[in-house]
C-alpha cells in the first residue's frame, strides 16, 4: 500500500491520473451532448460513439483514482470518486438501444476472431 501512496505522489503518477481524469471529464461531457441532442441526429450518434469508446477506460481511470484515494484514507475523495464510477457506470448500461458506431460491431468482431484464430485447415500432401 505504501508503493501505491508512493506513486501517486510522484510525477509520473500524477501525470496518469492527471489524463485518466482528463479522459473521464471528456466522457462525462460528451454524455451532456449525448443527453441534450436531438435524438437520431449526427450530433448524438457522435457524442454517443464518443462516450462509449471512452466509458470504460474512464472506468478503470476512476476507479484507480478511487483505490489510491482509499489507500491514502482520503474518504470525501473516496466518496465522491464513487459517485463518478456509479453515475459513469449507470448510464453506459443505462442506454443500450442508442445509435452508435459501436453498434452491431461486436458480432463483427466475433466472426474477425473466429476466423483470424480457428485452425486453418489445410490439405496434407499426399503421400506416395
Amino acid at each position: 500500500m505504501e508503493a501505491v501512496a508512493a506513486f501517486s505522489g510522484s510525477i509520473p503518477g500524477q501525470v496518469l491520473l492527471a489524463i485518466g481524469q482528463t479522459i473521464v471529464v471528456v466522457c462525462v461531457c460528451f454524455d451532456m451532448v449525448r443527453e441534450l441532442s436531438v435524438p437520431r441526429s449526427h450530433r448524438r450518434y457522435v457524442a454517443s460513439t464518443v462516450f462509449r469508446t471512452l466509458a470504460i477506460p474512464s472506468i478503470m481511470a476512476n476507479a484507480l483514482t478511487v483505490f489510491i484515494a482509499l489507500v491514502l484514507a482520503s474518504w470525501i475523495d473516496v466518496v465522491m470518486g464513487m459517485f463518478v464510477l456509479v453515475a459513469i457506470v449507470f448510464r453506459f448500461h443505462h442506454d443500450q438501444d442508442e445509435d452508435n458506431w459501436w453498434k452491431g460491431k461486436g458480432k463483427k468482431l466475433a466472426r474477425w476472431a473466429r476466423r483470424q484464430f480457428s485452425g486453418r485447415t489445410a490439405a496434407a500432401p499426399a503421400m506416395g
